[in-house]
């Protein structure tokens, strides 16, 4: 029988040492010892408890009170440790991302021994290559376009050649240090294991480490995602640049080529144009910004091609080449050819899971669309030991969110539990400037939901802090239910819109009316007041309302 108790007095590895071979010489087999969480764990049936505390206290330990197991190895509320039953972990996990670590932290902090497996670099998409370098250069080339638009009379500045190569270098030290701090400190900290390697399945209970067996109660998938690349005639002979290596280059381009419209061109597209690149942006549907409300794409349109990009939208690129030292791009827009030519190609279509490398077909974990991998509302797969989390799932794909499906299947897997994450008031931030944010439903997804809905939209020009910033381009929409007035969707376009639609995320999760909204506290001169101001024109005309009107 596997028993579990408190051991007190240890204060490091070299303690763990030390009580397992106390447990060992007094009989005790398959030993587990917790120096973090002051316990212990073995085969039982044959330890003499007597002898294990004598030995235990001549070194310097106490052996205290048992602590539960149930039969399953569930949590009692601990986990049982590796080791018993065939068993070398609770929960092994395949990445070492924010979906990863939120389940390593959980789990831990639950008694569980866990492994986390990783082929690459620590801290995946988010520190490494994703948010992090990506806001940091989006705000140098934010403040390099302020210094070169100022429209404040009186408080000239100027601006000097851009040093790409010292801007990145800059970037890469940031990502280093929160690396470290965020992520790579944090596994001493907590104490789970990093095991450096490829992990895959070899059946649906082993899993392989570099080609060595790994035997978990539980697992849990969380990989991540790459930049997608669709197959694009010539493109590879042509040479490309993706969201990754784009925040690699050391030569600012002259002329870069972008295809994608979404969250990544957009942000991409304008971070290089701000830094004084000509950018030409390809956008395959009818316009940009394609999911997210239709006045998006008409005033970010306006303003990326007030700073000098070349919106080309309904295009379909049909193949990429080469003409002396520039690459090209053959575009079909409005039925015609066309060629575009420039000194790099950006490819920003998306993100793709990372799942063609890991043997899931022979765990028997099912697959959805693109190679996502398929789970029921706890993050199960079809494979009932196999969970998945973060962007190798069809969900949005947000460090946030990886990071609350990871807490979550690691609450599921190991305590039997049902838990699942609520997507309703889910944010969502392009890091453009503006800022485009949202929250819970469009117009049209409301109407697509058969929701009977009223919509009404502020111009930035009512909103004071715009006013005083001398820059009024963007709004706020809200969506509410006609007959409740319950808000279930908000967007803005507007400078620090990410923290202005903090309020509508509280709105759409607490199940606010614009009348709510309307008589709650704000305020004045920040942007937030737009959302208030949106709400009030529900009921009223907020043109002639005088400064801090409620």
């Amino acid at each position: 029988m596997r028993e579990r108790v408190e051991i007190s007095g240890m204060t490091c590895q070299h303690c763990a040492v030390s009580v397992e071979a106390a447990l060992a010489e007094a009989g005790a087999s398959g030993v587990f010892v917790d120096y973090r969480r002051g316990f212990a764990e073995f085969d039982g049936e044959t330890v003499d408890l007597d002898r294990a505390r004598r030995l235990l206290a001549r070194a310097g330990y106490e052996l205290g009170a048992a602590l539960p197991i149930d039969g399953d190895g569930r949590l009692a509320p601990l986990i049982t440790g590796g080791g018993g039953r065939g068993f070398d972990y609770d929960l092994a996990i395949i990445g070492a991302g924010a979906a990863g670590f939120a389940a390593a932290i959980q789990a831990v902090e639950r008694g569980a021994r866990v492994a986390m497996i990783e082929d690459g670099t620590v801290g995946g998409t988010c520190v490494n290559i994703g948010c992090v370098p990506s806001k940091a250069m989006l705000r140098a080339g934010e403040i390099y376009n302020f210094a070169g638009r100022n429209p404040h009379r009186g408080a000239p500045t100027s601006t000097g050649p851009v040093g790409l190569a010292d801007l990145v270098a800059q970037k890469d030290a940031l990502v280093e240090t929160m690396r470290q701090e965020k992520y790579c400190d944090l596994i001493d900290e907590y104490g789970w294991d990093l095991i450096k390697g490829h992990g895959e399945f070899a059946d649906e209970e082993t899993l392989l480490v570099d080609g060595e067996p790994l035997r978990a109660r539980s697992y849990l998938v969380a990989a991540g995602a790459r930049p997608s690349v669709p197959p694009i005639d010539g493109l590879e002979e042509a040479g490309y640049v993706t969201s990754t290596s784009g925040l690699e280059l050391k030569q600012l381009p002259k002329r870069l080529l972008v295809i994608g419209g979404n969250y990544i061109g957009l942000e991409m597209g304008q971070l290089y144009a701000h830094l004084g690149s000509e950018v030409v942006l390809f956008e395959m549907l009818e316009r940009i910004a394609p999911f997210e409300e239709p006045e998006v794409a008409e005033t970010l349109g306006e303003v990326l091609e007030s700073e000098g990009v070349q919106l080309v939208t309904g295009a379909r690129v049909v193949r990429a080449g080469r003409d002396g030292e520039q690459k090209t791009l053959t575009v079909l827009v409005d039925g015609e050819e066309q060629v575009f030519r420039g000194d790099e190609i950006l490819m920003a279509a998306g993100r793709g899971p990372k799942t063609d490398k890991l043997g899931l077909d022979r765990a028997g974990v099912a697959l959805g669309e693109r190679g996502t991998i398929r789970v029921d509302d706890t993050l199960r797969t079809t494979n009932p030991r196999v969970f998945a989390a973060g962007d190798v799932t069809s969900h949005p794909q947000f460090v946030y969110v990886a990071a609350a499906q990871g807490s979550t299947a690691a609450v599921n897997a190991l305590a039997g539990e049902t838990q699942r994450v609520d997507y309703r008031s889910l944010p969502r931030v392009t890091f453009t400037h503006p800022q485009v944010a949202a929250v819970g439903l469009t117009d049209e997804q409301a109407q697509e939901e058969g929701l009977d809905c009223e919509c009404r939209t502020l111009p930035l020009e009512y909103v004071p802090r715009a006013q005083v910033n001398l820059d009024t381009r963007g709004f706020v929409k809200v969506v509410a239910e006609r007959e409740s007035r319950r808000i279930v969707g908000a967007t803005a376009v507007a400078e620090n819109a990410g923290d202005v639609i903090l309020a509508a995320v509280y709105a759409v999760e607490l199940g606010l009316t614009v009348d709510d909204v309307s008589r709650t506290w704000c305020p004045y001169l920040t942007m937030s007041e737009g959302f208030k101001l949106a709400a009030q024109i529900f009921s009223r005309d907020v043109s002639k309302l005088s400064c801090c009107a409620a």
